[in-house]
């Protein structure tokens, strides 16, 4: 039985930065130098045995705030709704989502156990996307997991803005339930609520696994 959507997503998330060029195909260079330079810095954090959990988690934050776009994630996230925020709405929006991933996704570093990863194609998207599809090799065809990296450059520099896990998009998973809460409770409810969560450590999305076939970002 697969594991929950949060924990499968983390070992994705923390596969990718621990992937060397040397599994990339030769014209994805650019995107791979990024993802090794990524993994030489994390890999250090992940394997620190006089580290725990939250110094971990603390360190992995930051170089994943200097490697995500979370700007252009938070636009994909909100979709039309972007444009319904204030710039100060906009602004706080970006902060309480960089805040959310770690809230959701956080707490599991732990669950890193050197898995194996092959990858199993690339291609280059509209805009100038690249995605990269792998595979996390864990124990059996019944345990392994599809993973696709989006990235795009911005100012020169590669950036992450989605992940995507057995074909469910961190960005679309995202979308449809702050979608769901704007519908319900307007943009000031969306964004209390996000602090709120923030601050009780706590997810917006269920605990149940998403199924399969998400859109990915646009």
């Amino acid at each position: 039985m697969r594991a929950h959507l949060r924990s499968i997503l983390l070992s994705g998330l923390i596969a990718v930065l621990a992937l060397g060029a040397s599994a990339f195909p030769a014209q994805a260079a650019m995107p791979v130098e990024f993802i090794r330079e990524t993994a030489n810095e994390v890999l250090v954090i992940l394997k620190d045995p006089a580290l725990d959990s939250d110094a971990k988690i603390a360190r992995i934050e930051k170089i994943a705030y200097a490697r995500f776009d979370f700007e252009t994630m938070s636009r994909l996230v909100l979709a039309r709704n972007w444009r319904r925020l204030k710039p100060d709405q906009q602004r706080e929006f970006v902060e309480q989502f960089k805040k959310h991933l770690s809230v959701t996704y956080g707490r599991n570093v732990d669950a890193y156990a050197n898995e194996s990863v092959d990858v199993t194609g690339d291609r280059k998207e509209p805009r100038g996307d690249w995605t990269v599809q792998t595979k996390i090799l864990r124990g059996g065809p019944s345990q392994d997991i599809l993973v696709d990296y989006r990235l795009r450059q911005k100012d020169g520099d590669w950036k992450v803005i989605d992940v995507v896990v057995e074909r469910i998009s961190l960005v679309s998973n995202f979308r449809s339930q702050i979608q769901e809460i704007i519908s319900r409770d307007g943009v000031d409810g969306m964004l209390a609520l996000l602090r709120s969560k923030n601050a009780s450590g706590e997810s917006i999305l269920p605990e149940e696994d998403r199924k399969p076939g998400e859109k990915a970002a646009d």
